[in-house]
């Protein structure tokens, strides 16, 4: 049984603050010991204000976009995103999710802000969950 659509054009935004906290629980999940991840130094002589942020960190916030705008019958079936610039800690990212196509699966816009600076598009193709594994 496939849920209900939401309608084309409707979309869900996402804001969070990145913190030192949640970049190193994320370095912990990951495993990644990049300089520019875990040290403000090597992110500073870089000419950035802080470290960066963990790419499938940020995205990540789009996944609770996708989850309220779409409801609990999706999951996400592909997802691809496009970085203009890094994001640092401190950053309030605002992810966006839109739907666009509604044909059995659902397709939907990505876009993530910072202070009004868009830093990160991208598509999602939420399908329906069943209980086939």
């Amino acid at each position: 049984m496939t849920p209900d659509l939401p309608a084309p054009g409707q979309s869900i935004t996402f804001r969070k603050t990145m913190t030192v906290a949640e970049q190193g629980f994320f370095t912990g999940i990951s495993g990644n010991l990049g300089p520019l991840y875990v040290d403000r130094r090597a992110a500073q002589a870089e000419g950035l204000p802080d470290m960066v942020v963990f790419e499938l960190a940020a995205g990540a916030l789009f996944t609770t976009a996708l989850g309220r705008l779409a409801g609990p019958g999706w999951r996400i079936g592909a997802i691809s995103f496009r970085f203009a610039r890094a994001l640092t800690l401190g950053e309030t990212l605002a992810a966006t999710a839109t739907v666009g196509a509604t044909s059995g699966a659902l397709g939907c816009v990505l876009t993530g802000d910072v202070n009004g600076e868009q830093v990160i598009e991208g598509e999602a193709r939420l399908v329906p969950v069943t209980a086939d594994v």
